[in-house]
């Protein structure tokens, strides 16, 4: 089972308060370059690095998904899969330019014009070549332990590999819709000799051919820990010689500036599938970087090791939901210095580092911002608050504007109706326990959603039921008036980093956000914008424009301000 089906999330079924190995690796780095990056939503300039990154996988991925016929030498395999690396280099050229030329905030250091189509090439190669020693171990193998089920027609594993001749595995299929009509199959079959005889190379690709993304599956590929606070997703799963071993692709070499983090990932997807898998340990966990075809193996944590990776996750995970309160101080006194590491960005805005610093934040730091009527500091944004009431009805999960199913309920405070949601999946599973009786809810975070006021609730919300033994732990607490409640902020400054996302939904929908960060000197916070709120005007924007914002929705994410644009009621001005 190389993915499971997906738990509460968002419409590619993540959320910022899950732990990844993303998310590990760049904490194991540097916690400041996480929280700016992954907590506060940070971006930087996308390198086209990062774009070819996915698109080889992806296309490494296609050629291991095609069937040889007739194909009776390993040299004869090379030649033939080397000859689909060149057509899938174009393939994976094109694919990679519109990426590239769609995305809003580029790395202006870097051209499209500088990459080659034979180094594309190149590298597919070098990850077929790796494959290529699976096909030949398996037929000096005469097949591995498979081999006749496989020409039975049966498949040893509940997930089959992917291929090309086959119908794809949806994680869930009811989603699909019009999924008995379509017509998944290329024309590609494997002719499987009788029982006894021994392994042809077509049957050896075949059979050491691994588990990979499925690029025709549209959800969510990942394994999910049975509570929902981690996930991962694999790249490759070999498994034909009755041996489990997970495989990292790395689209540069050991001597990367990331390379010390692949150990973590590893050991982290070889945790996850031992809590997925009922305790299995893997067999082997390798990395394989296609710009030198290296193959780089690492020992597997034993069960007294994975006890104590489970323990050490749990840990990081709870540091990385304490992280950030309210509008975030930028730049400020982080807990932890940042520790210089790959991919620290935004960690030296403020610290004057000529070294690590780029041009952009020199020129940001120069920036003198100006507020106006009736703009507000975002710092004085209204955060928790605290309010007595009675709970009227109760509902969900229900899915929130993320698509990812929360909690809700109807509240009466002082006579008004007020829905109490979930801020995200999972952040108060404990709401619907508390039907009966007067109520004080206490940590709330206070917003809207289109047009009609919320209170969401995390982890630090509490709710106290007001039964006589209750009363005197609530005398402290100061009550907020509803009328007094913020929904709504104005807010004015600098673009400093935006981007834009989409995809589609489990149930195929599409969906499209923009996400950008807007600071005013002070603190900053994310500005996001859905579907048919995403206008030409806010896609247009570049970091370090100046805008101001009228009447936008006040939301929350990971504890952080989120201000959401209403475009009914939101007004952007960039400001000359």
């Amino acid at each position: 089972m190389p993915f499971g089906t997906p738990p509460s999330g968002g419409p590619l079924s993540r959320t910022r308060t899950r732990l990844s190995a993303s998310s590990l690796t760049k904490y194991l780095r540097c916690p400041k370059q996480f929280f700016l990056g992954n907590k506060l939503g940070l971006s930087s300039p996308k390198s086209i690095y990062q774009v070819l990154g996915i698109a080889l996988e992806d296309s490494i991925c296609s050629i291991l998904m095609s069937r040889p016929v007739s194909i009776n030498s390993l040299e004869g395999l090379r030649e033939w899969c080397y000859n689909l690396a060149d057509e899938e280099a174009k393939h994976c050229f094109q694919l990679g330019k519109e990426n590239w030329d769609s995305t809003i905030w580029q790395n202006t250091e870097q051209s499209w014009e500088d990459v080659d189509v034979e180094e594309l090439a190149r590298k597919i190669k070098n990850g077929l070549s790796l494959f290529l020693e699976e096909v030949e171990n398996c037929y000096n193998s005469n097949g591995g332990p498979y081999l006749e089920q496989f020409r039975k027609g049966e498949s040893p594993f509940r997930i089959p590999s992917p291929a090309w001749g086959e119908e794809p595995v949806f994680p869930i299929a009811d989603k699909v819709r019009n999924f008995g009509m379509r017509s998944w199959s290329k024309d590609e079959t494997i002719t499987w000799k009788k029982g006894g005889q021994p392994v042809t190379w077509d049957e050896a690709w075949e059979i050491a051919r691994p588990w990979v993304k499925d690029p025709r599956v549209h959800q969510p590929q990942r394994l999910f820990h049975p509570d929902g606070w981690a996930a991962g997703e694999l790249d490759l799963v070999l498994r034909w010689d009755g041996n489990i071993r997970l495989i990292d692709i790395k689209s540069g070499n050991p001597s990367s500036k990331f390379a010390e983090s692949l150990i973590h990932q590893l050991n982290f997807y070889a945790w996850l599938w031992h809590e997925t898998h009922e305790k299995q340990i893997v067999d082997g966990i390798e990395g394989w970087y296609l710009d030198n075809s290296v193959r780089t193996q690492y020992e597997v944590p034993s069960n007294l090791e994975m006890a104590k990776l489970g323990k050490k996750y749990k840990k990081i995970h709870r540091e990385m939901l304490d992280l950030g309160e309210g509008p975030v101080k930028f730049p400020d006194d982080y807990p932890e210095p940042c520790k210089k590491s790959a991919g620290c960005f935004w960690c030296s805005f403020g610290e004057k580092d000529l070294e690590q610093e780029s041009d952009f934040l020199t020129n940001l730091e120069q920036i003198e911002v100006k507020i106006s009527p009736p703009s507000q500091k975002i710092g004085e944004i209204q955060s928790r608050i605290n309010v007595k009431g009675r709970f009227t009805g109760q509902w969900g999960p229900l899915p929130n504007h993320y698509s990812e199913p929360v909690l809700g309920a109807m509240v009466s405070v002082s006579g008004t109706q007020i829905t109490v949601e979930e801020s995200e999946p999972n952040s108060f599973p404990k709401l619907h326990d508390y039907s009966d009786g007067e109520v004080m809810i206490t940590n709330a975070l206070p917003g809207v959603w289109r047009g009609n006021s919320r209170l969401y609730l995390d982890h630090k919300s509490e709710i106290i039921s007001l039964k006589e033994d209750n009363i005197e732990s609530t005398n402290n607490l100061e009550l907020t008036r509803i009328g007094l409640m913020r929904t709504r902020a104005n807010v004015e400054g600098v673009v400093i980093s935006i981007a834009k996302r989409n995809g589609v939904r489990l149930d195929e929908k599409p969906w499209a956000m923009v996400n950008l960060h807007i600071w005013d000197g002070s603190h900053v916070a994310e500005v996001v914008a859905f579907g048919s709120s995403i206008t030409n005007q806010i896609t247009e924007l570049s970091p370090l424009d100046r805008i101001k914002i009228v009447s936008a929705e006040l939301g929350w994410r990971s504890s952080l301000p989120q201000l959401r644009i209403d475009q009914r009621s939101t007004r952007l001005t960039k400001i000359d």
